[in-house]
């Protein structure tokens, strides 16, 4: 209890901006928590770690945590990042961003900083809706789901962030569920010591406006069905198309070296200064 009490003062502003505005069972409070214990386990100085947010209910974690933030515009959180990475290659970049954040306006963003696979660590809380904005359908909505601009069901197909970022040639891809606290750990702990773009998918609950819309009586229920089908990697890829239904992958997808964009560009700039 102790190291916890000692967290909480150390990385939090708790005497500014507390009690949080999200809702009783969501998530976010969850990946917070495993942000805060990776950047703890790494030993990372505050003032070398950059946290750059978006709109939503995401955002906030940017006025929460006690380092370097940035609480920028809806979709915009890796263009910003992007030139605090490239001004000042040294700091530790984290990227929060929400699912309709990331990859409704932010989408070209996102896509293009995986290409560049620039030295950013992009955290994707994806709970399927717009949250903090109205609950309308957001890419990772599934079809048939409801929501306010659904009220019928959802008629679009939603994104697949593992497959677009591992296409679009991230680093390090994987995913989670806020059920999966440790694997959760392990996931940010490791994005952020690699180089590259580094890409976690945050699976997380949002009982207010996704899950009384579709079928869950309590934010509970989210919970368990978080449980029952994410699926590690290793014991999904075993099973037969029928058995995959309903099953959400979790686990690592990709894990390459690469340099990042901002290591090349500094390996530029050296060989011109030297007549290269």
């Amino acid at each position: 209890m102790a190291q916890v009490t000692q967290l909480i003062h150390h990385y939090l502003r708790h005497n500014k901006k507390f009690p949080h505005v999200y809702c009783p069972g969501c998530g976010h409070g969850i990946i917070l928590g495993s942000l805060i214990r990776s950047v703890h386990s790494l030993q990372l100085p505050k003032d070398d770690v950059v946290l750059v947010a978006g709109i939503g209910c995401s955002g906030r974690m940017a006025v929460y945590v006690d380092f370097n933030t940035v609480h920028t515009t809806h979709g915009r959180a890796l263009t910003f990042a992007t030139g605090i990475k490239m001004a000042n290659p040294k700091l530790k970049v984290i990227v929060v961003m929400g699912d309709g954040d990331a990859l409704s306006i932010g989408g070209n963003h996102l896509i293009h900083a995986a290409r560049r696979n620039i030295g950013l660590t992009a955290l994707i809380l994806n709970n399927n809706i717009y949250g903090m904005t109205g609950g309308q359908s957001s890419p990772t909505s599934p079809e048939g789901t409801r929501s306010a601009t659904a009220p019928f069901g959802q008629l679009e197909k939603s994104f697949d962030v593992v497959s677009l970022a591992r296409s679009a040639g991230a680093n390090f891809v994987a995913r989670s569920t806020v059920m999966h606290v440790k694997l959760m750990d392990r996931l940010i702990t490791t994005a952020l010591t690699r180089p590259g773009f580094n890409l976690v998918e945050l699976m997380t609950p949002c009982h207010t406006q996704y899950g009384r819309k579709n079928g869950f009586k309590t934010n509970v229920d989210m919970y368990k069905w978080y449980k029952k089908h994410a699926t590690p990697l290793e014991r999904y890829e075993k099973m037969t198309p029928e058995e995959r239904e309903e099953r959400i992958p979790i686990g690592v997808f990709r894990e390459r070296t690469c340099q990042g964009l901002e290591e090349r560009y500094e390996a530029m700039r050296q060989n011109l200064r030297e007549g290269r």
